[in-house]
């Protein structure tokens, strides 16, 4: 379980304390399926990365499995059993495909679990096992790399931001079928960053962050039907 308690982040602008998320609150569930929306520059990304621990919250706690984590580094928070995927994914010269799947999974990973995950992300897997993740790799190829390694590691809480992001829609749809069984194979809960309509179908729940505050939150067959009202034809929020 995930609670994130009275969650606010500040930046100093110009001698000015600005709000980037203000005192947000929510609970996930063992096994759910969380998806975090709304329009851009509202907040989302940087919640996920106050859950990961990559940025430090100004006030408020993150509890998780009964700890409070608010105050853990990346490393002790990996150790604890989140997962965390960015949105733009770092490359490592010199590491191949193959490497650092079996270091995402613990252990040496099979030729044959290592094509399973890849294909899972739709890149053809035997292609790229031996391929450093490096510049010779497309940025969505190096997207759904990094997913991959998600996949292979077992947690207790995987953070997806905006994985769709460079993704062509043939590898999207094989995604979505992928996230669909995260909560019932490796992962106990999923939390995903997304504006998709079709990520948000298959979330257990949903919140909706804008200006950096909750607007609404619960579960998607009560949030979804007034939420895709009032998306424009640009995926942004209207503002009335």
């Amino acid at each position: 379980m995930l609670e994130v308690k009275n969650l606010s982040f500040t930046v100093n602008d110009g001698g000015k304390e600005l709000f980037i998320i203000d005192d947000v609150s929510f609970t996930l569930d063992g096994g759910k399926f969380l998806v975090i929306t709304g329009p851009n520059g509202g907040g989302k990304s940087t919640i996920a990365r106050l859950i990961m621990g990559i940025e430090k919250p100004s006030s408020g706690k993150i509890i998780f499995n009964g700890r409070d984590i608010t105050d853990l580094s990346i490393t002790e928070r990996s150790r604890a059993g989140i997962g965390y995927a960015f949105q733009q994914p770092p490359r490592f010269k010199g590491l191949t495909v193959r490497k650092l799947l079996s270091l995402a999974h613990g252990s040496d990973l099979p030729e044959d679990e290592c094509c399973s995950y890849l294909t899972n992300v739709g890149l053809c897997s035997r292609e790229y096992l031996n391929r450093e993740v490096d510049a010779s790799l497309s940025g969505g190829e190096v997207k759904r790399i990094e997913i991959a390694t998600l996949m292979a590691k077992e947690l207790g809480l995987a953070i997806f931001d905006e994985p769709e992001a460079g993704i062509d829609l043939w590898s999207f749809t094989m995604l979505v079928e992928s996230f669909r069984s995260l909560c019932k194979g490796r992962h106990n809960s999923v939390i995903l960053i997304s504006h998709q309509e079709r990520i948000m179908k298959i979330a257990d729940e949903i919140i909706v962050i804008a200006n950096g505050t909750v607007r609404t939150q619960g579960a998607r067959d009560d949030v979804l039907p007034k939420l895709l009202g009032e998306f424009d034809d640009d995926c942004g929020f209207r503002k009335s």
